[in-house]
């Protein structure tokens, strides 16, 4: 059995390691520009080490230079060590080469990483003993986000400023795999319509997706979901407003709609779903939760979640299911806001839409974030919706990559949709597309099945 004494003396680092990074840019002072990109204060962990790369970096903030004369004056003005000429005659004896460098600062950040993991531990042991008036749920959601920041800390000193031509070659591998249809552009729906104009949701982007109550925004977001899922990718899906049953009857009935006759007409119906069915229409309902069954899509229904709990739960299945590609929430206005929050509404909404838009870029995912609008489009003749129409604030159509609108004429003008040939036809307009074209593609919206179908393929 490991006692917590055992763990306090062995804590990971590489002392040796430490010795020899600080021995050569003594020796070395022109490295220390490639070794300040890769190292912090902080990878260090012996004291002594962690002063001495401290006065190292000021040094060189303050002069421009470093040298060991400059060093040793240093640590004697702030009287940091007893014999600091001693101390540093040893650590430039520490090292044969410079070309150790490398591997030592690999060496410094793997153990720093895992001291990290060590730290995370114990902060959760005494959130746990300590808060015990704290909700579990609130308990679980902060261990999950220290545990996945622990965890995702790179133990490889990569550098954060890139070469233009590096950066071109990755670009370039890119474009042949597009070309040679290996690598798809981003992730598509399976709507010829919305895929055309997107591309394809790109990883890391924040996408919007906006309509005023009961145009189809729920509808439209499980439909591309399910599209999604069926080609293998898994797919996360907060629903902060309909329970995981609803869900799960809005999935089979609009499956329920591929089940036709030749002529068009449905073998199940929706009613027939929702109250009772015979031995054949069981048996063809049966076989689309079949199809179902094997979707690797996720749902998290609890109603009242903040943007924390979010983001931990969201990193949680993260790291379940590695391949995860995609996270829908529905919808942003059923966020809670963090307690000790801004009182402005406004301000705290810009601020959930950034921290999502922070968690895609964290994730590697496309996050479509279901939005309400506001009821100004209402007062207007032409109702279709403009990004200044987007609901509390204005923080939303700024870190957004993709913004879309979902309309159906129809909605406001049911007795005038023949005449005006917009009966079942609904609008999803690209306003605002960082890495494409604007633009609007043409749905038809079946109700009864809660079900969009492109034009394209009708």
């Amino acid at each position: 059995m490991i006692t917590k004494t055992d763990l306090t003396s062995s804590i990971p680092f590489d002392l040796a390691s430490e010795r020899r990074i600080l021995g050569i840019l003594i020796k070395y002072p022109d490295l220390l520009d490639k070794v300040m990109v890769s190292l912090k204060e902080g990878h260090f962990y012996a004291p002594e080490n962690k002063l001495i790369y401290k006065r190292v970096v000021e040094i060189y903030r303050e002069s421009g230079k470093l040298s060991y004369s400059l060093l040793a004056k240093k640590l004697m003005q702030n009287a940091d060590l007893d014999e600091p000429s001693e101390f540093l005659i040893g650590l430039t004896e520490s090292f044969i080469s410079r070309s150790e460098l490398e591997p030592s600062i690999a060496s410094v950040r793997e153990e720093y990483a895992k001291r990290k993991i060590i730290e995370a531990t114990d902060e959760i042991a005494q959130l746990v003993l300590g808060k015990k008036d704290l909700p579990l749920q609130e308990i679980q959601a902060k261990a999950q986000e220290l545990i996945f920041e622990a965890t995702s800390i790179e133990a490889d000193a990569s550098n954060e400023v890139k070469d233009l031509l590096e950066i071109l070659q990755r670009c370039y591998t890119n474009l042949i795999a597009r070309s040679e249809g290996t690598k798809p552009s981003g992730l598509t729906v399976m709507f010829p319509s919305i895929d055309a104009i997107t591309t394809g949701f790109k990883n890391k982007d924040l996408v919007i997706l906006a309509g005023r109550p009961s145009m189809g925004k729920t509808a439209l977001a499980l439909n591309w979901s399910v599209n999604i899922a069926k080609r293998g990718n898994p797919v996360l899906i907060f629903s902060l407003e309909m329970d995981d049953e609803q869900i799960g009857d809005r999935l089979v009935i609009n499956e329920l709609y591929a089940r036709r006759e030749d002529d068009g007409s449905p073998l199940v119906t929706s009613f027939e779903y929702q109250t009772k069915l015979n031995k054949d229409k069981m048996k063809i309902t049966t076989s689309v939760f079949n199809d179902l069954y094997r979707l690797p899509v996720k749902i998290v229904d609890k109603r009242g979640l903040t943007v924390d709990e979010i983001k931990a739960k969201a990193r949680q299945v993260k790291a379940e299911e590695p391949s995860l590609s995609l996270i829908v929430i529905d919808y942003l206005q059923l966020i809670k806001p963090s307690e000790g929050g801004n009182r402005n509404w406004a301000l705290q909404v810009g601020e959930i839409v950034r921290e999502l838009r922070d968690l895609a870029g964290e994730l590697s995912l496309p996050l479509m974030l279901l939005s309400q609008l506001n009821r100004g489009v209402e007062l207007r003749e032409n109702k279709r919706p403009l990004m200044s129409d987007l609901r509390d604030s204005g923080n939303i159509e700024e870190f957004a990559d993709v913004v879309c609108f979902v309309y159906r004429d129809e909605y406001y003008y049911p007795e005038q949709a023949e005449d005006r040939g917009t009966k079942g036809l609904a609008e999803v307009i690209f306003a605002k597309q960082r890495k494409g074209e604007t633009g609007t593609a043409y749905l038809r919206w079946y109700p009864e099945y809660a079900r969009f179908i492109d034009e394209a393929i009708r």
